[in-house]
Formats: C-alpha cells, structure tokens, sequence
C-alpha cells in the first residue's frame, strides 16, 4: 500500500517510488500537521518534526499562547478566523456575520484506486497504481465537515490533494464559502526560489525565477480563466537548480478557471505554499447536506532536478489525466486555413487549398473561423451557428465530402461560449450576455461571454454545436475562447450567489466539453483559448492537445514551448509550420527550421498552400515523412531539455529517448551563428553509458557515457535560424 497510517503515533504516511508525505494527528485538539515532504522514509517516526515539544506548545499545555503555536504550527489545512495570520486555505462567513474555522480530526479511510471528482477534471488510477487517503475534519461548532482527499501513485513520484467540504445542517442553516483552497504545505525554508511561469497573448508561459522571502510571492488568474498572463503552476527549487541536480517541489491545478499560487516565508522563515481557486469574487452559498468539491493539485517532487519533475508530470498526464483515444495514436497532420485566408474564403477557396495538400501528404482540413452566420470579420454573428451558404456554396455536407473524397478528414473550428453584440442570437436574447445590470459591459474582440451558468443558454449552446457535427462527417474540433470575463452578473442567480459565477461557468465548460466527448467519443477535440490563455491541466481532461499559441514563429515558439514542455507532454502542444514572414513578428525563417520546431509538438500546416514558394512545397512531402517517422517517439518517449535559449541566448536543443533506451532524437535550433572553428559538444541525458548508439545517415558509432559525459559534437550550421535533427539508434 502506497498509504499507511500508524495507530499509536497517529501518522499518516504516504508514499511513492522515491518520495515520502508525512502527517499526523496532534492530541490537544485533533490538528493535523504536516511533518515531511521528500525523499523516501523508511519510517514514519519523525512527529518530532511538528515541533509540539517546544514552545509555543500547543493549546492543551499552555493556553496562554494558543495564538502563537497557531501562527507558527505546520498545518496540513489552514483556516481562517483563530490565530494563524498566514495565508489560509479555508475562510467562511456565517450568517451572524463570522468567519472563524476550526478543524480537528474525526476519522479516515484508507483505499485502493481513486474516485472522480464530481464535475471537475482529475486524474484517475486504478486499483494497482495509486492508493487513495480521505481525512475527515470538522468543526463542530459550525456544523461544518471537511475532508481532506490524497492519492499516491507509488510508480510515478506523484501526490494529489483535493478537498470536499459539507454543511452537516446541524448548526447554521447556511454557510458562505469565501475561500476553498485545495492544497497547502509547510516547510522549513531551504533558501527557496520560486518557479513560475508568465506571459501574454503570443507570448506565453515564459519561466521566471523569484526568491521566496517575507511576503507572499506568486501567481494569480482573475480573468475566468487560467490565462496568457499567468500559468497554475508554481515549484519551489534549491538553489543553483539544474535539469539533473537539486530539489524541487512542483504544484500544478487542474482546473481551467480563477486561481492563486502562493509562497511566503513567514516571521520564523518557514514556508508556506498554497493553491487552489482564487476567493477573487469568490462565495459559494452552502446550504444544509449540501457539498462544495474543490479541483484536485498534483504535487511532484524531485531530489534530481527538474528534468525528473518534467517526465514524472508527463507520464501522469498521458496515463492518466488526458482519456482521449488518440493519446495513444498519431494525430492527423492538418491544414489550418487561418493565416491562409482569414474570413476571406468560399468553398471553391477551401478545396483548391485541399487538393493541393492532399497531393503533398497532408491528412485532414480544417476549417476556422468565418464559416457561419454574418460572419465576414470579427465585429458579428458569434453564436449564430449556421452555414453561411454564401461562402460555402453548396452547404456543409457537401464540402466535407469533397474533401473526404481526396482522402482527407475535416475539422471545423468554434467559439461556442461567445456571442457578438452584432448577432441574431443577441438581439433576441440581450439577457444571455454576462453583464451586471445598468451597466455597459466591456467588449473583447467585438463580443461578450454568454452566461452557461443558465441551463437554457447551455442547452441552446450544446443543440448548436451538436446539430453541426451531426450534419457531416466532422472528425475535428477546435474549440477556441478569444476573451476573458468581466462585468460579472448573471440574471440566473440570486444576489447571496453572484460569487458562484466564476466557477458555476467553468463547471458549464466542463458539462459541455464532457457531453460532446460522450455523444462524439471519436471526435479529436483540440482546446485554444486566443492561443494559449487555457492551455492547463483541466482543459487536457477533455482534451488530447492545446493550441500552444497564436505565435507560431519558429524562433519565438522555442522559448514558449521551453516553458510548456516542463511540465506538459509533447503530444499535448498544438505547433504547426506557418507561413513568412511570419504573421505575429514578421520574422523570416527557413522552413525546415519551422518543421523541426512543429515536430516537437502535434505537427500541422497554417498557411496557404497553393501560394508559398515552389521550394517550400516542395519539402511538405520530406516533413510529413519526417513526421510519420518520429511521431511515435516524440509523442511516447521521455523528454530532456538539453539547453535553453532562454538562457544562452544562442542556440536551443531538446532530446527524446524511447522508452526501451533504443531510439534517441536530437533537435537543434541554432538561433544566432557565431563564429567558431569548433563544432559544439551537445552533452546528452538518459542513455546507457555501457551502450553503443550510431547516428542515422553515418557511420558514427559512439558510447553512452561519452555522449552524456564528453557530449555530441554538432557542427554549427552556417546562418541564423538553422536546425538540424540528428536520430541515434541503439548498436
């Protein structure tokens, strides 16, 4: 059993393949504390750790400081209203107008496997590959019952925590929820950074460092989604951390809504990290019975850098996060007509730009936005989900069975949680609009946000989208979301709910995506949010990949994919080779630079491909074969970033070796030439040092260690923005 708890001691230990969790249960009260998070424990006797033998000691010996030991104890679940003056993960607000929490122990169970969450994302496991915790807390005095929800997959170095929290209606008839956190630990301070990662639109998850010291530093979304500008992850790391040496203590939420990541090291120097649902505009009304299950945090933790939390992160995602049946298969390389024709396409536009990718290899046609209703630019006609016969003469059916008839599957591309001020669907229902009454709501790209909190706006929404698919032979969707949310109102609500409304719409986008995967389970479903604004672990529950970012220049995505494939799979980054200069930045790259950048990702086109030079049609059909070679690995294989050009400011590389050690693919992007006599040497990660591997297309043979410990010599390729593959292959 990964979990076991000791009876006399009243220690809940929880264990991994190289890791330990450790709680227990103090006597005074029923607190429960944690002790340790690290490297494996043979034993559970370190309560010591909590430091109730010390002063300020607890309640029960010395009431006269209860103040105090609260304020500097290692709780497992900290609660608002009593004397911990840190950063809390539970607050609440009576009816008399109270905010005091506070927890003690009652009792747990111990099983195999791992329960769903009702209506949220989560990972899941089977019987044979985690072992489930729930604590049950209460405080009596509100009536309020809290438990505390664990899961350890003992082979992948990985600890969940969830909590649920219940009104027992045994005291107030209601209870406010203004803070629902799901996760914290407390630990000693090791001289802590704080990683993070930020950005904006075309430049996301950008990774930053920042030293953890007095005042809280981390992240925080307020804009109804995960967003451009900050990602819901966070780890603490060891100085002078490196991708093989040093400690690091990785959180990642998986929910795609408001959220807040916090480290603080408080008066003692101990820290204090915590995540969960930003309590921004946040009040959840709990009546009698009732429950409020909060999104689940993963917590990885590595005594060998981040390289070991980047595989640990991908191996759970795609065993056991993403569900989709193409995680497991090569996803069709697609022809995105966006940066080809914008909203300037007819039927006659889409099948000349069909034929001539079909020649070239490529497998599937997708259709982007400008296809329904008014819809000629981006001012009109979101949620008027018709055909708009106009440009596709002939109807839908029949441009998806032309482009069938060439071999090719079709996509078509949504934006089904939007409306346009300038659409049928708004002039008939104004109402459906999120919008605080009185007031002018801000616009977004010309269009508000429908509110699918209200069960009639949600089944409207669902009959749309679901009429479309079932009209032709869709096998793609691209489910964008081009804005945040503001001016916070719903007309469904009453004025003790408004401040459910950020998470009821998440909850809405989940039932939404949960049915269209249910009524469709072959459907490839690709999430975009104007890029990557939610591109988090949520959103990959209900889908295999993510649009990564508007950005699709090679050069810029090389630090924006830096970032995402720390600690999301490769399968998961939507890339595609776009067209130059490119759109976003103007910059010209060579196209095999742009294949080798894609292939790190889904792989795709977004161009137009009957206009780009003869010589860059030309190498389509050597990138999809490059493609179908190296798919398998890069999409299964464990991944080691090798050097960044976030930090050398030069050249960028990344490696993936198969799973079974016999195949090993190496991408180099030089991104700025210097002049040197001397090739570089590449030192290389995860190999056999007694092996022997030889590079493909030579007669180089050379042995593991040396590759890892001497390095690769990759000679400089001669210009800017060059790359090169180089596949190494077991003796």
């Amino acid at each position: 059993m990964g979990i076991t708890f000791n009876e006399s001691s009243k220690i809940f230990k929880l264990d991994t393949k190289n890791t330990s969790y450790v709680m227990g249960v103090e006597d005074s009260f029923g607190y429960l504390l944690h002790y340790y998070y690290g490297r494996k424990l043979r034993h559970d006797d370190v309560n010591y750790l909590g430091r109730t033998g010390e002063a300020p000691f607890t309640p029960d010996r010395n009431n006269r400081d209860k103040l105090s030991f609260l304020d500097c104890a290692p709780f497992e679940y900290p609660t608002g209203g009593i004397g911990d003056f840190r950063n809390h993960c539970l607050e609440v607000r009576t009816n008399a107008g109270h905010n005091a929490v506070e927890l003690g122990y009652r009792s747990h169970v111990i099983y195999s496997g791992k329960k769903a969450l009702p209506g949220l994302p989560a990972t899941f496991g089977k019987e044979n590959e985690c072992t489930s915790l729930e604590v049950v807390m209460a405080d009596d005095i509100l009536g309020l019952e809290v438990t505390l929800q664990y899961s350890a997959f003992e082979e992948l170095d990985v600890i969940t925590r969830s909590v649920k929290v219940k009104n027992l209606g045994t005291k107030e008839d209601s209870i406010y929820l203004t803070k629902v956190l799901s996760a914290c630990v407390d630990m000693d301070n090791k001289d802590f950074s704080l990683l993070s990662m930020h950005g904006s639109w075309a430049r996301e998850r950008k990774i930053q460092y920042r030293k953890v010291s007095q005042g809280r530093t981390g992240v925080v979304s307020e804009r109804g989604e995960s967003s451009h500008q900050d990602h819901p992850f966070v780890a603490l790391t060891t100085p002078n951390i490196t991708q093989t040496a040093g400690e690091v203590y990785g959180f990642h939420f998986v929910y795609s809504g408001n959220f807040e990541a916090y480290s603080e090291a408080n008066q003692f120097d101990l820290v204090r990290t915590v995540m969960g649902i930003s309590p921004y505009h946040f009040t959840w009304k709990l009546e009698k019975e009732e429950e409020f299950q909060a999104p689940e945090v993963v917590m990885v933790y590595s005594s060998e850098g981040l390289s070991h939390m980047t595989r640990t992160l991908h191996d759970l995602y795609r065993n056991h996060l993403i569900r989709s049946p193409f995680k497991d298969k090569k996803r069709p390389i697609l022809i995105n007509n966006w940066e080809a024709t914008y909203f300037e396409f007819t039927t006659e536009k889409l099948l000349a730009i069909a034929r001539e990718a079909s020649k070239l290899g490529i497998e599937m046609l997708v259709m982007d936005d400008g296809w329904f209703g008014n819809r000629f630019d981006d001012n009109r006609a979101l949620g008027d989900w018709f055909v708009n016969e106009e440009k596709l003469q002939g109807g839908l059916k029949y441009l998806v069975d032309e482009v069938n008839k060439l071999g090719m599957k079709f996509g078509i591309w949504f934006e089904p949680e939007m409306i346009s001020p300038d659409s049928d669907l708004y002039r008939e229902h104004p109402d459906w609009a999120i919008q605080v009454p009185g007031r002018t709501a801000g616009l977004c790209r010309c269009q508000y946000v429908l509110d699918l909190t209200r069960p009639e706006v949600l089944e409207h929404t669902w009959n749309s989208i679901s009429t479309i698919l079932r009209s032709a032979n869709i096998e793609y969707v691209k489910w964008d979301m081009n804005r945040q949310l503001a001016d916070l109102g719903s007309f469904n609500l009453d004025s003790d709910r408004q401040g459910e409304l950020y998470h009821r719409y998440v909850l809405a986008v989940y039932e939404l995506q949960e049915r269209l995967l249910r009524e469709f389970p072959d459907l490839l479903l690709e999430n975009c949010s104007g890029g990557g604004a939610r591109f988090d672990p949520g959103m990959l529950f209900y889908s295999p990949q993510i649009w990564c970012s508007d950005d699709t220049d090679a050069i810029e995505r090389l630090k924006i994919q830096e970032g995402t494939a720390m600690i999301y799979p490769l399968s998961s980054m939507g890339a595609h080779v776009s067209d130059c200069p490119n759109h976003t930045v103007g910059r010209v790259t060579p196209f095999e630079t742009r294949g080798h950048v894609a292939l790190a990702g889904t792989f795709g086109y977004e161009l137009d491909i009957t206009k780009i030079p003869e010589e860059d049609r030309n190498m389509i059909p050597e990138q999809v074969k490059m493609y179908h070679t190296y798919n398998d690995l890069v999409r299964t294989g464990d991944y080691y970033r090798i050097a960044s050009y976030r930090e050398n400011n030069e050249y960028d590389c990344w490696e993936v070796v198969s799973k079974d050690g016999k195949e090993v693919l190496v991408t180099f992007v030089q991104v700025l030439n210097r002049p040197n006599y001397h090739s570089r040497l590449i030192k290389l990660q995860g190999l056999n040092p007694d092996a022997r591997y030889r590079v493909q297309g030579s007669d180089k043979v050379y042995s593991g260690d040396a590759l890892m410990y001497a390095g690769l010599p990759v000679e400089n390729p001669w210009g800017d923005f060059k790359s090169k593959l180089i596949y190494l292959v077991l003796e």
